[in-house]
């Protein structure tokens, strides 16, 4: 068959250790052989990063800012054990931390969901997407040791001279002190972010913090939320049938809990990382959850929700045979690429990402997993095979559909 064309690039980062492996896997059996393929390749892998001083991370946000569409692979966050085994000259930042600063973004995560693996709540019929405010709180923090009696405050210093001042605690013995900000203008590009993602998806949005207790900080963020939806995007909301909805995070998780699903969750940061990771669980795998970064202004980066799959790693290198599940960084390719289509009008470019999540349906239907799927899966026979047996059975369900 004739190769889909391409009219604009879309950014493509490269990653880490087994995720890197089925990266090159995934373009060379699933994408190359049907799309002329337009990229503009930055190497985010750790030893290039270290190499360029992280430079590459910030040309591929910055590229992915110009093209509006990017493809990212896991990577690694150093720590001091990386730091050794990289032989690096610092640790260097989260590249997603990185990314997400740079283009201002939120993140949305969603399980991939089959009939033959039933979420842990029974109700749950629909997925649940978690979006998730990737800036400031307790990544942000400052942190401090009291190691003796005194007195903590928090002082702000204004440009114009204006000072505040509130004592935070009066330590009689040791403790610790912690400190955390965030910004009105990060704070509503992650509203934006959520309603217009709302709106694209047509899904109702769900908003929680704990304003009644942080009665500045969580309050604020549910000031700008609500000015935000009230000002533009109330009438786009009714037209199309769709929520939005402020509750408390704790009265949020029970009714998460309660629900059928099938809506948005906006969650603060700290929320978001432990929510995201409990809605994966409960969906059935980590490796079974897609992630897309949304700019306020339209920008969008897919990634897989989980890490380089390490320990497989390291199995990989001796030789040995891994059965690493590709799912969520095959949805990142086909989301890339459909979202490329969608806005360069090229329907062919969608239907095939559409095509290529529906052969990754038909390969896991009829049995054929990773083994990581294999024990979570009922009503079907199941068969656990490699990664590259994985992806060779998917590529054949493929080019059924697209024949």
């Amino acid at each position: 068959m004739e190769k889909i064309k391409m009219t604009t690039p879309l950014v493509e980062m490269d990653g880490d250790e087994m995720t890197r492996i089925l990266w090159k896997m995934i373009k060379d059996e699933l994408i190359l052989p049907f799309v002329d393929l337009k990229s503009e390749y930055y190497d985010l892998g750790l030893p290039n990063r270290d190499k360029t001083e992280d430079q590459v991370t910030i040309d591929s946000a910055e590229a992915a800012k110009k093209y509006g569409v990017a493809v990212k692979c896991a990577t690694i966050t150093p720590n001091a054990k990386r730091m050794d085994e990289y032989h690096l000259h610092k640790m260097w930042k989260s590249p997603n931390g990185t990314i997400r600063s740079i283009m201002d973004g939120t993140v949305f995560r969603a399980p991939i969901t089959i009939p033959s693996i039933h979420p842990v709540v029974k109700n749950w019929e629909k997925p649940i997407t978690i979006a998730r405010h990737a800036y400031g709180d307790v990544y942000k923090s400052v942190e401090l040791r009291a190691d003796e009696p005194g007195t903590a405050k928090l002082v702000f210093e204004g440009k114009s001279g204006k000072r505040q001042e509130i004592e935070i605690h009066n330590f009689d013995g040791a403790g610790i002190i912690q400190g955390m900000h965030n910004t009105d203008k990060s704070i509503k590009s992650f509203a934006h972010s959520c309603f217009k993602f709302a709106i694209d998806t047509k899904q109702d949005l769900w908003f929680a913090t704990k304003d009644t207790i942080s009665k500045t900080y969580d309050a604020q963020f549910r000031q700008i939320f609500e000015d935000i939806f009230e000002q533009e995007y109330k009438a786009t909301f009714e037209k199309l049938g769709i929520e939005y909805f402020y509750t408390l995070i704790d009265d949020a998780v029970a009714r998460v809990i309660r629900s059928k699903g099938g809506f948005i969750w906006a969650c603060k940061n700290y929320d978001g990382d432990v929510m995201s990771d409990m809605l994966s669980t409960a969906f059935g795998s980590l490796a079974m959850m897609t992630s897309v970064l949304v700019s306020p202004d339209g920008k969008y980066e897919y990634e897989a929700a989980h890490g380089t799959v390490t320990r497989h790693y390291y199995r990989y290198l001796k030789g040995e045979d891994t059965s690493t599940n590709p799912m969520a960084t095959i949805f990142a390719w086909s989301g890339a690429l459909r979202k490329r289509g969608e806005l360069d009008g090229i329907s062919a470019l969608v239907n095939f990402g559409n095509e290529l999540e529906a052969a990754c349906f038909d390969t896991l239907n009829e049995g054929v997993a990773t083994k990581d799927l294999v024990n979570l899966m009922e009503g079907v026979e199941a068969k656990a095979v490699n990664s590259a047996d994985f992806i060779a059975a998917i590529r054949a369900h493929l080019e059924k559909r697209l024949a």
